[in-house]
């Protein structure tokens, strides 16, 4: 590709220099005889009409040549590379090459008879220019064709945004994703009731492992378990990410998946999905045992934004739920966050913590003591 580039630069150079030359030599010819003249025009316009043929004659040859020269790196499917590994994205990518063929042909064709133009009509002393300065006929099929074509791609792409952008399916299952600098947090409902409990910023507190602000006296977040190194979902389910910033503007970009929203502070989004391809059956469809699936951040968020990711895992079901009931909630595993549960639902809290707790459980910081669970019922 480099020397590709560099071989056009240098054609792009040398014809520069000979149409400069050929100017300058038009230009003392005026002094001269019409017909020194008429013959020095000729050259120039043949030189130049050529040239700009030839130029876009490899211009085609190398955009081709690029496109299946990097195939190889696609990520959209094309020829052997995989499709996408969600439901929606299939139908994505498929919308994607027509108008990608759509405006290739376009860019071709208008540009073939621009450069062709150049030749067929260069002067000639014997040949007299038609005045047509205009037509409504033309006017209305040069406007109003692309205007149709360029609709019908608009609204197709619409209806597919549409779709992935409506309320998500009542069996969804609602995962929390928080962007903050540098990385994701992930949030799960639990097993007992799936649903995620409230949070509040004002209760955000990296220091005591509270990074996304939950609020206790919810009993919904009881159950509530999280993870900053990867991200479970299940294959085949609706799958609703619900998402959001701590801090400034970030991104969630699952590519394989076709999945890109913005997270942005003070202000949720949403994304649902279908994944149909679990991460083992895209390793065994990619032939590579290390394939693994990423989560980036799209959005220039700061210095360490170049490695702000996550692991993906994408489970068959049943290797999902065992996977969700082996988890331990947040509650259980930072025992002082009872302190901050409501005398009234202390008991329902304790339903998530072993029938004992060890004598000299204690708080992760301060050094305070805490209540062994027997004494808490």
């Amino acid at each position: 590709m480099t020397l590709l580039i560099v071989a056009l630069a240098i054609v792009f150079i040398v014809l520069t220099i000979a149409v400069i030359s050929k100017t300058q030599t038009l230009l003392k010819g005026v002094k001269g005889s019409s017909e020194q003249n008429d013959e020095v025009v000729d050259s120039a316009n043949n030189l130049n009409a050529i040239g700009l043929l030839v130029f876009w004659i490899l211009s085609v040859i190398g955009v081709f040549w690029s496109f299946f020269y990097a195939k190889k790196d696609f990520l959209i499917a094309f020829g052997d590379i995989p499709s996408a590994a969600s439901v929606h994205g299939k139908e994505t990518d498929y919308w994607f090459w027509v108008s990608m063929v759509v405006v290739t042909a376009a860019f071709i064709l208008v540009n073939s008879v621009l450069f062709y133009f150049p030749v067929k009509y260069r002067y000639d002393k014997n040949r007299k220019a038609h005045y047509y300065p205009h037509n409504n006929t033309l006017e209305i099929v040069w406007t109003l064709i692309p205007a149709v074509v360029m609709a019908a791609l608009v609204f197709t792409g619409l209806r597919v945004w549409n779709k992935v952008m409506a309320d998500a399916p009542k069996d969804a299952e609602i995962i929390e994703i928080m962007g903050k600098q540098f990385g994701w947090q992930v949030r799960y409902g639990g097993v007992e009731n799936g649903k995620l409990g409230n949070y509040n910023y004002k209760l955000i507190d990296d220091a005591a492992g509270n990074e996304f602000g939950l609020d206790f006296s919810d009993e919904n977040s009881f159950d509530d378990f999280t993870s900053s190194t990867e991200m479970h979902i299940p294959k085949g389910k609706p799958v609703l990410l619900k998402i959001r910033a701590r801090d400034v503007l970030h991104s969630v970009f699952i590519p394989h998946m076709r999945v890109k929203m913005d997270a942005v502070p003070g202000m949720p989004t949403k994304f649902w999905f279908i994944a149909d391809k679990s991460t083992a059956d895209m390793r065994a469809e990619l032939g590579n045992p290390d394939f693994k699936y990423e989560i980036a951040c799209t959005e220039v968020c700061g210095r360490s934004h170049f490695g702000m990711k996550l692991i993906l895992v994408v489970d068959e079901p049943a290797d999902y739920e065992k996977w969700k009931k082996e988890q331990k909630s947040l509650l259980a595993s930072k025992p002082e966050f009872l302190e901050k549960v409501p005398a009234g639902l202390k008991a329902k809290a304790l339903k998530y913590f072993p029938t004992e707790a060890p004598a000299d459980s204690t708080t992760a910081s301060a050094g305070t003591s805490l209540p062994t669970v027997s004494a808490l019922r």
